[in-house]
């Protein structure tokens, strides 16, 4: 998918459509709700944040999408980025699989916005399952800025930053090792 949009004839506009065939490919032969939006409330364990009721999911992320596509140019990579993964776990569209698809609509967002597939072994994402505490941290500290009517996604830009790094310093490992 990042391929697909990374072609200059196809300019990038990030829709809901994209995000359920994210959901689809991530769940595939895992659940049977794969692509589906969840229908009823849900509860997050270990989080203080309720997701909005189900009948708002569509409306949300459509606001969700708006955000970004409004401010594709206008922020930065990572805060386009950062602010698809905590929208996203927020919003908590899917029964299953809402961390995995938010890491991967995320990630998307990241390489098209700076416009390349970005290089290294362990990518953001794969980084972010192996360790999620930070990710977790992050995605808790911009929940209690949004519950004070903030937008401030600061810690989730500084650990996308951090991952970011990671997974370029791999590129440089390799190369000094010769693969």
């Amino acid at each position: 998918m990042i391929d697909y949009w990374l072609q200059p004839e196809r300019p990038f506009k990030l829709r809901v459509s994209a995000i359920l065939t994210l959901h689809r490919r991530a769940l595939e032969r895992i659940s049977s709700f794969e692509g589906v939006f969840r229908p009823g409330g849900i509860e997050i364990k270990g989080s203080k944040h309720t997701p909005p009721g189900a009948h708002r999911v569509p409306e949300n992320l459509e606001q969700m999408c708006d955000y970004i596509n409004e401010n594709w140019t206008k922020s930065s990579p990572l805060h386009i980025a950062a602010y698809t993964l905590w929208r996203m776990n927020w919003i908590h569209p899917f029964v299953d699989g809402n961390g995995r698809t938010s890491r991967a609509v995320s990630y998307l967002v990241l390489c098209v916005r700076l416009g390349y597939r970005l290089p290294g072994i362990t990518t953001i994402p794969e980084q972010i399952s192996r360790n999620k505490d930070p990710y977790y941290q992050a995605l808790e500290a911009a929940d209690n800025a949004n519950t004070s009517g903030k937008l401030d996604l600061t810690e989730m830009e500084r650990l996308l930053e951090s991952l970011l790094a990671n997974q370029l310093v791999s590129v440089l490992d390799s190369a000094r090792s010769g693969g």
